[in-house]
């Protein structure tokens, strides 16, 4: 769409494109590899585009996590690539791109050095819309030499009104940013709203707007229209083969829109071509099927307001407590919960927060009976100011005693990195970089680095590409194999699926090899090939249990784990699992247990903790009692109503 001698001047229109951020996360749940980039970074950087999305949100744990990649060094590659185009980033104000608040020592030293790597243009959000959690994002960002843009969290409620939005706006115009971002994350921001929230941001603030939405809906590209045409300079948008559905709306569908409207993107058509035949190319590496949207438009969702990605999460969630027939009830319990914490936005990690509780209360059978740390600390006002007063009955169900905060959550934080690494691996730490990547994930980093400790012919298999395999090639037999030699099979799905979390830790440890016996079969995981099953029948005497074994190091210096025998059966009172998780005993690392053998608690006492749906859940004590015997090892997967400790009531 360049401009000829003969067409008049038009308003330029700015383009975002999300397709290497927010386009793979929402369709792909952020599998793209660095590679994958950088052999296309060239074309999308000639394109033309306002600034690319490449970093922040969820690749940065993802980066760690499945593709045992340097998110640092990822954006580093890209910059040096990207050299005609800003770079920008999605940051979760004082989140950083974690689930709760860091110490500002963190946040600044993060921002300094994501300046120092390549980033631009830093669109910093509060899921609360709380200012106060924007405030030294927003100041570092400044300092620093980098593009400062603010964000209105974009969701319905009764006290999500224009006039509020227009607030919080100006708030943030106060703290300096550059401009002002609509962030509209399930696709809910109808055209109509749009003209009329953008008209009263423009006669208000003096900074340029941009929208950004999800095509979930449908309504997405005539929101762009009416936003633009009531005064919004840019949007955000992804090529065609990465947009649609959960994702944006296409840019060549905006372009060819705006082209007959006087606003124009200048951007090069055959560039957008070229990036789009990649990515149709390259999806079906990296999109596993259970990611591959049913239906392009979710109309449920203008009932719900439950994004995309949330609701996947939702099911994902029910179907690990074995209870996915109870979707439709986590979904009606979900905006009853979401009003009784004073309807937060549904974006990360709220949305994580609400949907967790709903699905609590519902596989619970007693509202609120089960509270994720989490939950309460949301309470409690650690995340920060809920948009309207919660419910005063269910907040003090949640926080019995305790008392709400009433300052900024992160004033109450002590600086962290100067103990940031005591209980950090140091031989594994090379640099600040990793150091910052600790503080934010401390697990995932730690795996990583022990990955990128061994040498490269000794690294076990990536979780994406052992994820990849089994959803590519479920079972492929050899039938060169002998019956007395079990044929050799890929592992199925659904047997990976259950084994994940098992597979995340053993590659974690930088074991070689290990075996896990299922129903009649033996899955054997080697870290120099992919997972093969074998039909050996299983004596029905043998434990359940994985066993593992390595060979990476010899026998001597490997840590002995023996298995234990299975404790016997209670013979008084226990405390059970309410939900299936994991089992453990403290709140986190280097934290005193909740309960010993011995011990003596009162009713309402947290004793143990099971962690499931990515949070941790206190299991209390139902009454006065003492701890006789602990029946779980911390780290053991629990199911739902297995007794955990057996008691003696007192009294």
């Amino acid at each position: 769409m360049k401009k000829s001698e003969s067409t008049p001047a038009r308003i330029p229109l700015r383009i975002t494109d999300t397709t290497l951020r927010d386009a793979h996360q929402s369709l792909w749940a952020t599998r793209m590899r660095t590679r994958d980039v950088l052999d296309i970074i060239d074309t999308i950087d000639a394109t033309g585009y306002y600034s690319l999305e490449v970093w922040g949100g969820a690749t940065f744990d993802v980066c760690l996590r499945f593709l045992r990649e340097n998110p640092w060094e990822r954006l580093r590659q890209i910059k040096a690539r990207a050299k005609k185009t800003p770079l920008q980033m999605l940051l979760r104000g004082q989140n950083i791109l974690g689930y709760r608040n860091y110490s500002d020592d963190v946040l600044e030293r993060f921002i300094c050095l994501a300046v120092q790597n390549g980033i631009d243009i830093f669109r910093i959000f509060d899921a609360l819309n709380d200012t106060r959690n924007l405030e030294k994002a927003i100041r570092f960002v400044k300092q620093f030499g980098g593009h400062a843009q603010g964000t209105l969290c974009y969701t319905i409620s009764p006290v999500h009104t224009v006039k509020a939005f227009v607030a919080g706006a100006k708030e943030q115009v106060a703290l300096g940013i550059d401009s002002l971002c609509i962030k509209d994350m399930a696709g809910i921001l109808s055209p109509i709203a749009a003209e009329k929230l953008v008209s009263a941001l423009v006669k208000e603030i003096q900074i340029p707007i941009q929208v950004h939405s999800h095509l979930t809906s449908g309504m997405a590209i005539a929101t762009y229209v009416e936003a633009v045409r009531a005064g919004a300079g840019a949007i955000d948008c992804a090529v065609s083969s990465m947009a649609g559905f959960s994702s944006q709306p296409p840019v060549e569908t905006m372009a060819a829109i705006f082209e007959d409207m006087p606003w124009h993107a200048n951007l090069d058509l055959d560039a957008i071509r070229k990036t789009c035949k990649y990515f149709t190319e390259l999806a079906p590496r990296r999109q596993l099927s259970h990611h591959v949207a049913d239906n392009t438009i979710d109309p449920e969702i203008l009932t719900h307001h439950v994004p995309g990605g949330m609701i996947s999460n939702l099911r994902g969630q029910l179907q690990q407590q074995n209870a996915l027939d109870k979707l439709d009830e986590a979904l009606a319990e979900l905006p009853r919960v979401r009003e009784e914490l004073g309807f937060p936005p549904l974006v990360t990690p709220t949305s994580q927060i609400v949907g967790t509780q709903a699905v609590l209360n519902v596989i619970s059978g007693d509202r609120y009976s089960i509270v994720p740390q989490e939950v309460k600390d949301y309470a409690k006002g650690l995340y920060g100011r809920s948009p309207a007063p919660m419910n005063a009955k269910i907040q003090a169900k949640i926080l019995g005693d305790e008392k709400p905060i009433t300052c900024r959550p992160a004033d109450l934080l002590e600086p962290m990195l100067p103990t940031a690494t005591h209980n950090a691996p140091p031989n594994l730490i090379q640099n600040e970089e990793d150091i910052l990547s600790y503080c934010l994930f401390p697990g995932p980093a730690v795996d990583y680095f022990k990955w990128r400790a061994l040498p490269a012919e000794e690294r076990p298999p990536i979780p994406a590409d052992l994820e990849a395999k089994a959803d590519k090639a479920p079972v492929v037999i050899d039938e060169t194999k002998t019956a007395a030699t079990p044929p050799p099979a890929m592992l199925a799905a659904e047997d990976y699926t259950a084994l994940h979390g098992l597979l995340d830790k053993v590659q974690s440890l930088g074991l070689s090899e290990f075996t896990v016996r299922k129903d009649d079969r033996t899955i054997s995981i080697k870290g120099h090939g992919a997972p093969t099953v074998s039909s050996t029948p299983v004596p029905k005497t043998e434990t359940a249990s994985p066993a593992l074994k390595s060979a990476a190091k010899p026998a001597a210096e490997q840590p002995r784990n023996e298995a234990k025998p299975a404790p016997a059966a209670a013979s008084g009172p226990t405390i059970n699992a309410p939900i299936g998780g994991t089992f453990y005993i403290t709140q986190g690392p280097g934290k005193p247990a909740l309960a010993k053998e011995g011990d003596t608690m009162k009713a309402g006492d947290p004793v143990c903790i099971v962690e499931a749906m990515k949070l941790f859940n206190p299991i209390k004590a139902a009454f006065a009692c003492k701890i006789v015997r602990i029946l779980a090892k911390p780290g053991d997967t629990v199911k739902k109503d297995q007794p955990l400790m057996e008691v003696e009531k007192i009294g």
